[in-house]
């Protein structure tokens, strides 16, 4: 079976990143994502590629583990990049020409532009799960949305809610690898033929995974039920985190410097 096919896996190491507040992750986070969209040029773009290298190199977690999620966003940054650079009798000079469909310069540039964009916000959010267990995750979201409880929100659940999810994605490939390689060693092939016959290739994956990802998410729900459960109300933390004065500093820090790069470049 293959392995490292860990997606979004909380990696636990001694890190200063790892020794953040985990709301003072999810500020920087939403600071890093409005700094990406918000950056028109390549220049920007650089900055906050760096921004996140170095980010990475502090968290002490394999670059490997970080680019894991490039792979699977594959085919939306191909069909990113020709969804922009393809055109249909083109006015303009064409770079390449194949019958009526010409790559376009200005398009492959501005395709190539957003397909950086979505490697940057997959490899910058996923060193928020690599470097955060999942309890202190929800404990940080909880605390980040805090305020919505006065409009009857209950954010205990919704921060539950949002953990999982994030759990289970790891859960999801893990699954799907697990499946793939049965199937592989039973004489299946994923790797002949065109796009439609790939396709159809994985459908015999895609009825086991479901049925495994709801047999694991009943197995939660009646672990959770045995453990009397019962929503956010009176529920209390081992350990209660607290936001430190280092923690607003680099939250301070890293949010003005991540929206000032987006905004001014």
């Amino acid at each position: 079976m293959r392995r490292g096919v860990g997606l979004g896996n909380y990696i636990a190491v001694d890190s200063p990143v790892h020794a953040l507040d985990p709301a003072a992750k999810l500020g920087i986070v939403s600071a890093f994502t409005v700094g990406l969209f918000t950056a028109g040029t390549f220049p920007g773009l650089t900055l906050l590629a760096v921004t996140v290298i170095v980010g990475t190199l502090a968290a002490s977690v394999p670059i490997s583990a970080a680019l894991r999620g490039v792979r699977t966003v594959s085919l939306i940054l191909v069909l990113t990049i020709l969804a922009n650079a393809l055109r249909w009798e083109p006015a303009t000079v064409a770079l390449v020409r194949v019958g009526p469909l010409a790559v376009d310069g200005e398009g492959l540039a501005s395709g190539v532009f957003f397909a950086v964009r979505i490697v940057l916000l997959v490899v910058g959010t996923s060193l928020l799960t690599l470097t955060t267990s999942p309890v202190e995750l929800a404990g940080g979201i909880e605390r980040v949305f805090a305020p919505l409880r006065w409009l009857r929100v209950p954010v205990g659940d919704l921060a539950m809610t949002l953990t999982i999810a994030l759990r289970f994605i790891p859960t999801t490939v893990e699954e799907a690898d697990r499946i793939m390689t049965a199937q592989t060693a039973r004489g299946a092939r994923f790797d002949r033929g065109g796009p439609i016959a790939r396709a159809r290739a994985y459908a015999p994956v895609l009825v086991p995974l479901f049925f495994n990802l709801f047999r694991r998410a009943d197995e939660l729900a009646t672990a959770m039920e045995a453990r009397c459960y019962r929503g956010s109300d009176g529920r209390t933390q081992l350990r209660e985190s607290r936001m430190r004065p280092a923690d607003w500093a680099s939250l301070l820090v890293a949010g003005i410097l991540l929206i000032a790069t987006g905004v001014a470049l």
